[in-house]
Parts: C-alpha cells; structure tokens; sequence
C-alpha cells in the first residue's frame, strides 16, 4: 500500500502561485491553469480568522509537460494581477 502512495506522489507537480488578488478562489485558480493541463488540485489559503484570502495558494498537476508549459508563457496575469509562480 504505501508503494502505491509514493508511485501517486511522484506523478503530481506542483507550483506555488503568489500575488493572487484577494477575489480569487478555488474555482478561479482551477479556471486559470486547465489551459496548461489537467489540474488534479487548486488551493487558495485563506486566513482562518478573517476568512480573506492571503494572496496565495497551491496548484498541482499530474504532468510534468503542464509545469513546461506554464514556464514556457512570459507573464501570468489573473484579474489584473501578474502572478509570481515557482515550483514548489
């Protein structure tokens, strides 16, 4: 079983997105990279206090060829804001 887990693992790429505008959510960091490939998570951080969004989050992918092209595209800009994206 655990084999299983790590084989799961090492398939999924993830990048973290920064300089997200405080009205992005789920939905809309999804919406913005299913162009580059198949989305398996997208993850805004929210502060627990306040519930606002801390102009971050998370996005993975199940392919290495997703991550190429996002790094591949000169700027990413979602509602304005261009997005700092590093692997992570």
């Amino acid at each position: 079983m655990a084999t299983a887990v790590a084989k799961v693992g090492k398939s999924v790429h993830r990048i973290f997105v920064g300089n997200l505008p405080w009205t992005v959510g789920h939905q809309e960091l999804r919406g913005y990279f299913k162009e580059f490939g198949r989305v398996v998570n997208a993850n805004v951080i929210f502060d627990k206090k306040t519930g606002c969004s801390k102009g971050y989050g998370f996005v993975s992918f199940n392919s290495l060829q997703a991550l190429e092209k996002i790094e591949n595209e000169q700027k990413h800009i979602l509602e304005g804001n261009y997005l700092n994206i590093h692997k992570s």
